[in-house]
């Protein structure tokens, strides 16, 4: 990792504090956490013994340790919003794995400032799955039900006058169908202890917007929330600084503060750089506070400069320039981490879809980390950030709607405030695929929700991903938002740009094109629902779920037409749980198809399809399938390629297959380069691709595989902090003498790791393998396979090495580096 990565790793860890002589104080409780599954009585006081209890580092997911179990939150339901009328047995829904149930953790922390005078300390977690009761000394500090959701709490009348050796327990539980995918389970995003003084900014205190923006002068206005000063004096002098650290801008404003309103102050940057995906410039405001001459806190707010409009019948316009989103959902798991955050294993995702083309996100369809939304801030991708799955009406028998009614409100306040300073935020959506859309009164639900957004936050649009194009045409729902977001219907869209007043749609959630990484099916054709008794899915990238259709479908319609605003793409990753089109008793399915890049974190042919497209910096030139078929000599055996260059020529061991061209023939002829009558032979396939002057610009070429040989290890990380947290993924694969992948090879994998580091997890790709993601073993999948190693804190070198029975084995080093 470079240094600079370093450095914007430590800024994560308080994105928004600024920390200075005594006044405020802000850490994390890692380390030293005991933990249980079940039940416990006493498990809020302080004498309790958990001395028992497993020890762990926090984020932690207690269930992503398995095992997998087809009994695991069985759900007998009609998934509505797959058009289903009729219950059937959904095996691996949420993945298979044991999130269901109760578990309690506990620690201690100890706030030595109150023994110096009074203070305010504050609890904040960034997620707690689920339906969080926080103790302090016994105590009930605060109950949040909502597991995806930052919340905090109070507890300075809690702690021992000394403020030492604090116990603190909370207390989660999970019900069965709570979710239509894998949630993760326990505090799987991190714990934050906040220490100020009796009058400060509290949490998520400050708001910047940027009224006025121009290449040449950006105006810049903050608001200051104050705890405890009503009718003082107050002074604030604060300093705007760029990426740089220079200061660009300056004010000191004194008044006086009653009714609990914001202080104030306006700013104007010379020649700012404004921030895009391009270019993600950020700034950085910070605050002093005084009462009467004395510093009482210090603040430090990080945003961005940059202007938004989506006007009717242009589109989306990011400082004065038109562009079409060229995004994807994504669930918030990590693959074979679980849901447990990790600051490099999102940033390792980011990357890989960045080299895609990608530049925007939806979460889907929960509150994000916030780690996610700084890294998208730094790395430049736009975000649409959404809260909900369900509103008042049930998807799932235990799911949101229970809370929706007393919570809803809070809970988007909190996301709002939150997140409303993140320059890559450029829009709200409100919930996804709710029943509620096909209520006669549902547009007042949906009302309530974005009149909430327009409160708190004036300066961004709202969208709702809605699948029920006729009811929502029809009953004003669709109407009444800023943005109509829908999911799929690619073939309505024209129809619902004619009838709704906004003269905009968005797609915002797309595509749901199916496919196993490495796996190809026979005959190849487009199909809904495809399903064999293997339970893959194809990699030509031809099949789609009922409801949804290919990617070329939304490619044509984006270019086509104007007032299209672009795509959401379901999804960047392949996530636990919702393995459609195998989700009906079709155990040991339990992870997605959907995903762009496989849960190894593995790109699949498919990504080569939106990057000959999306990335305009870099060419690319794919070739699939693979070329070792030693049952299919002589039989047609298409061959796709994916490419940005107009033209190509395919070779078979020489001999010219001809010249295939970009054309409107059908969508998929003006995306796809198609060769679908080779016969196969086993030798060499070659592709030869030429540009728009018809000069030779590139090759690709794919050769018959022999016998497993041997195994390979690569990795683009060949150092990480030495931080007890950062991750190296490395890339096994099986190859011949010659160096080919051997693409069928499915051989058990054994890891040792040795020196400074230890053995994460790994994953494979695989939708129906049932290995267990943190043992040092893992089986093949297409002949690939991904290692995932972790730092310590000592400085040194992290040895991997790989075994397999009958292959030659192979090692790799990372450098752990120093902070």
């Amino acid at each position: 990792m470079k240094k600079i990565d370093i450095i914007l790793f430590c800024l994560l860890l308080a994105p928004c504090i600024l920390m200075g002589q005594g006044l405020r104080r802000e850490f994390l409780l890692e380390k030293n956490w005991r933990f249980s599954k079940g039940d416990f009585e006493q498990a809020a006081n302080a004498a309790f013994d958990d001395s028992k209890w497993q020890q762990v580092a926090v984020p932690h997911d207690w269930a992503i340790y398995g095992p997998f179990d087809r009994s695991h939150d069985l759900q007998q339901v009609a998934v509505t919003q797959n058009g289903e009328k009729v219950a059937t047995v959904k095996t691996g829904r949420t993945g298979g794995l044991p999130y269901v149930g109760i578990g309690w953790y506990r620690s201690t922390f100890d706030v030595p400032e109150l023994k110096d005078g009074k203070k305010q300390v504050v609890l904040k977690f960034d997620g707690a799955m689920s339906e969080a009761r926080v103790y302090v000394n016994g105590q009930e500090a605060c109950f949040w039900p909502f597991g995806y959701n930052t919340f905090h709490c109070d507890v300075t009348n809690l702690l021992h006058t000394d403020g030492m050796d604090n116990q603190l327990a909370v207390r989660l539980e999970n019900k069965p169908q709570s979710s239509r995918w894998y949630p993760g389970a326990g505090l799987y995003r991190n714990v934050h202890v906040i220490v100020t003084e009796e009058m400060h900014v509290p949490v998520w205190g400050t708001y910047v917007t940027t009224p006025f923006v121009s290449d040449s002068s950006a105006s810049v206005r903050i608001e200051t929330n104050l705890e405890n000063a009503d009718g003082k004096a107050i002074r604030i002098l604060t300093d705007i600084l760029d990426s740089d650290g220079k200061v660009v801008a300056h004010k000191e404003n004194q008044q006086k503060l009653n009714y609990g309103n914001p202080f104030v102050q306006n700013f104007e940057i010379r020649n700012p750089s404004l921030w895009s995906p391009e270019s993600p410039s950020l700034y950085r405001a910070v605050s002093k506070i005084y009462v009467d001459d004395k510093l009482v806190d210090q603040y430090q707010t990080r945003f961005g400069v940059r202007d938004i409009k989506f006007i009717a019948d242009k589109g989306f316009f990011l400082n004065g320039k038109l562009r079409k989103f060229q995004g994807v959902c994504n669930h918030h798991d990590l693959g074979p981490l679980g849901a447990a955050i990790n600051i490099s294993a999102l940033r390792y995702q980011l990357e890989l879809l960045m080299d895609m083309g990608c530049d925007a996100i939806r979460t889907a369809h929960n509150m994000p980390a916030p780690e996610l939304v700084e890294l998208c801030d730094e790395l430049g991708l736009m975000m649409m950030i959404e809260p909900f799955d369900e509103w008042n009406i049930a998807k799932c028998k235990n799911g949101y709607h229970r809370f929706f009614d007393e919570w809803a409100e809070r809970d988007m306040v909190n996301m709002i405030h939150h997140f409303r300073n993140n320059p890559s935020v450029v829009m709200w959506s409100i919930g996804n695929e709710v029943p509620t859309q096909c209520r006669p009164d549902g547009y007042k639900v949906a009302s309530f929700l974005q009149e909430i957004c327009h409160r708190e936050d004036p300066t961004r649009p709202v969208t709702c991903g809605m699948d029920q194009v006729s009811c929502v045409l029809e009953n004003g729902f669709a109407s009444m938002l800023d943005i109509p977001g829908f999911n799929y219907r690619v073939h309505r869209y024209e129809e619902a740009y004619n009838k709704l007043p906004q003269n905009l749609v968005l797609g915002t959630e797309t595509s749901s094109t199916v496919s196993s990484r490495g796996v190809y099916k026979f005959p190849v054709e487009k199909r809904g629902d495809a399903t064999y008794s293997d339970h893959q899915s194809s990699s030509y990238d031809m099949e789609h779920c009922s409801w949804s259709n290919l990617p070329d479908d939304d490619f044509a319609l984006a270019e086509d037409h104007h007032w299209t605003m672009g795509q959401f793409v379901w999804t960047g990753f392949d996530y636990l749980g919702e393995p459609s089109p195998y989700d009906t008793d079709a155990w040991p399915n339990h992870s997605s198809m959907f995903g762009i890049i496989d849960l190894a974190s593995i790109p699949k042919d498919r990504y080569y399809l939106y990057r000959s497209l999306w990335n305009k910096k870099e060419s690319t030139l794919h070739m699939l399938p693979h070329w070792t078929w030693p049952d299919r000599v002589g039989e047609k055996t298409p061959v796709f390629v994916y490419t940005n260059y107009p033209r190509a020529e395919l070779f078979l061991n020489g001999k010219s297959q001809g010249i295939q061209e970009k054309s409107n023939q059908s969508v998929q002829h003006r995306y796809r380069l198609m060769w679908m009558d080779v016969l196969y032979e086993p030798g060499e396939l070659k592709v030869i691709a030429y540009d728009t002057a018809g000069n030779i610009a590139e090759e690709k070429i794919i050769r018959t595989a022999g016998k497993p040989y041997k195994l390979e290890l690569e990795t683009n990380h060949g150092t990480i902090p030495a931080d007890g947290k950062s991750l190296a993924y490395v890339r096994v694969k099986v190859v011949d003498k010659e160096g080919n992948i051997c693409p069928d090879e499915g051989s058990l994998v054994h890891f040792d790791v040795k020196g400074a580091g230890s053995y994460r997890a790994a994953a494979n790709g695989d939708p129906t393998c049932l290995d267990m993601f943190h043992l040092p073993q893992m089986h093949l999948f297409s002949g690939q396979l991904t290692a995932i190693v972790q730092s310590s804190e000592q400085p040194g070198y992290i040895l991997l090495e790989a075994k397999s029975k009958g292959l030659k084995s192979a090692k790799i080093t990372v450098k752990s580096e120093g902070l």
